[in-house]
């Protein structure tokens, strides 16, 4: 099986979860990241799969870089190679399939109990909700084709299905760690954000054991989701705990 191509825009966004849960299916990845100088390949003909991870910049930004992403991620989906995208990632793959990314009428940063739609259930199974994490300020439409799979309170559209291609608007991949390191480096965001889907780092952090073990749960399922469609050796065993 080819590797998965993970793009990473950010020190501290890394993939967390996503590769822990990778590496214990035995399947290769390749970490990949353009803001410290590595190529965005042309094309994904090398790659099983493709993520895009979260950024502090904007998918609006006239980067090289993103525009580069963008390429990459159409080339992905003509060629039917699966991509995931969290957060940033999921805005990127919302654009290239000619959606609108947008001001979110309010930040959304925290803990959030996400609602299910219908379609979600080949994704997250009969839940009616799942948990994620959340540090936005947009977030994407619905491209046309494509399916809502997850609305917040406080943002409509908060995941999508496009074929084998899935976009997130939060974060599955976040581990304890992650979570401690954004919350230490952005006192200053923290402290200017206001609104109804803002939490405080307080209020982030406690309990934070039981709440990455439940986003961890939603995770589990999106990536054995996503993972499905892909030629994969059969001693692959997915955990499910």
């Amino acid at each position: 099986m080819k590797p998965i191509a993970i793009f990473q825009h950010d020190p501290l966004q890394h993939p967390g979860y996503l590769l822990q849960f990778l590496d214990e299916a035995g399947i290769a990845s390749q970490v990949i990241r353009p803001c410290d100088g590595d190529d965005v390949p042309a094309n994904a003909r090398s790659f099983a799969g493709v993520v895009f991870l979260g950024s502090d910049d904007s998918v609006n930004d006239p980067f090289a870089w993103v525009a580069s992403e963008l390429n990459l991620a159409r080339d992905a989906v003509a060629r039917d190679v699966p991509v995931l995208g969290h957060c940033f990632g999921g805005q990127l793959l919302a654009r290239a399939l000619g959606a609108a990314v947008h001001r979110n009428p309010c930040p959304n940063i925290g803990w959030a109990s996400l609602r299910t739609t219908p379609a979600a259930r080949t994704i997250f199974g009969p839940a009616s909700q799942v948990h994620a994490f959340n540090w936005h300020y947009e977030s994407f439409g619905i491209p046309a084709g494509a399916t809502r799979t997850l609305y917040g309170e406080h943002c409509l559209n908060k995941g999508f299905v496009f074929g084998p291609h899935l976009a997130f608007q939060g974060h599955f991949e976040v581990t304890e760690a992650i979570v401690k390191a954004w919350c230490l480096a952005h006192p200053d965001e923290l402290a200017r954000a206001s609104g109804p889907a803002v939490q405080p780092a307080q209020q982030i952090l406690t309990c934070l054991p039981e709440r990455v073990a439940a986003v961890h749960v939603a995770a589990r399922a999106a990536y054995s989701s996503w993972l499905a469609p892909m030629d994969r050796p059969a001693r692959i065993h997915f955990q499910t705990a």
